[in-house]
């Protein structure tokens, strides 16, 4: 394999490193596959796609068992294959598009020390994963509080998932909160999101609690607009995230898989 110094290194480089390190640790497996999932892929192309109909990966006999190719850089893609042809999308997407498919995914093989085999099953259990709906909530907020006793792992994870959300919602507050029911916990409350993001908001959200390793049930979601009254409570006693502005992106047409609400398609 290709010596790579330590900075050189990215973010699934790092993952896959603190997985490999702590072979029983399921948090730092979880950790790897949310790396997987958040990232951007260059899939590995058996032909140019023209941006019309199902798009052809390049397939890899490995003994009995069939894998698709895809590198985290484009520099790591034209390491392995030149100037072959590929498609650039999420892990999100990736793992939607092979789901059921029955073929694995190959993970930067031969370019880098995260190079890894995902069998068929691995790929189907991470898109399972990410399709977990979250849990409703319990009902009228009465009460809000600072919140407290959250694992500083979810935090972290709150805040990478939210990073990737922005133009969503214009900001979030993170607070305890008691409901009319008597039930207290904790709740993550959306300002001011964009109508119809709100499931995927809320995924993003199931996402951070099922790859940190925490309890589906410590957190809730909801959906606020800044003139609800709870907003001023919330600024009080709650944990604010700013969402940032995605970058806009280039005019011309799209590339196969950039497009969450249109994923590709095997042929």
């Amino acid at each position: 394999m290709t010596e790579h110094t330590a900075s050189a290194q990215t973010p699934i480089d790092r993952a896959h490193a603190a997985m490999q390190a702590a072979p029983d640790d399921d948090t730092a497996r979880l950790r790897f596959f949310e790396r997987v999932a958040d990232g951007e892929w260059f899939l590995l192309l058996d032909e140019e796609h023209d941006g019309e109909g199902p798009i052809t990966p390049k397939v890899f006999p490995v003994e009995e068992d069939q894998f698709v190719l895809a590198f985290d850089r484009e520099q790591r893609l034209a390491e392995f294959a030149g100037g072959a042809p590929y498609a650039a999308m999420s892990g999100r997407v990736l793992t939607e598009m092979l789901a059921g498919s029955g073929f694995g995914l190959g993970l930067n093989l031969s370019v880098a020390p995260s190079e890894m085999l995902l069998p068929g099953a691995a790929v189907d259990w991470l898109q399972a994963t990410l399709g977990n709906a979250p849990a409703e909530t319990h009902g009228k907020a009465e009460e809000i509080f600072p919140p407290h006793g959250l694992p500083e792992v979810l935090v972290t994870a709150l805040d990478a998932k939210l990073a990737i959300a922005g133009g969503l919602a214009r900001l979030v507050y993170l607070s305890g909160v008691t409901y009319e029911d008597g039930v207290r916990s904790h709740l993550l409350a959306f300002v001011d999101q964009i109508p119809g993001s709100e499931d995927v908001l809320a995924r993003l959200v199931s996402e951070a609690l099922i790859f940190s390793g925490v309890e589906a049930g410590a957190l809730d979601v909801a959906f606020f607009k800044s003139s609800d009254p709870l907003c001023a409570a919330f600024a009080r006693f709650g944990l604010r995230f700013d969402l940032l502005e995605p970058e806009p992106l280039q005019s011309g047409p799209a590339a196969p898989g950039m497009d969450p609400s249109a994923p590709p398609k095997l042929r």
